[in-house]
């Protein structure tokens, strides 16, 4: 098999593959962003408070 063959086929065989992917619909893509970007926010919060706590306490044994 020559390499231009082999190619062609990978990339009927890529083209097959995306046809069945179940693409989500715009809804869907939405509600999952706005998830995503408020776990993201939540835990930038979180992990902002947890240096603040530990830099006011190692201030604390330093000073």
């Amino acid at each position: 098999m020559s390499e231009k063959t082999q190619k062609n086929s990978w990339f009927k065989g890529l083209s097959k593959e995306f046809k069945r992917i179940i693409w989500p619909d715009k809804m869907t893509v939405a509600k999952q962003t706005a998830a995503v970007v408020s776990v993201s926010v939540v835990l930038g919060i979180i992990i902002a408070v947890v240096d603040f706590v530990a830099k006011y306490g190692v201030d604390l044994l330093v000073k």
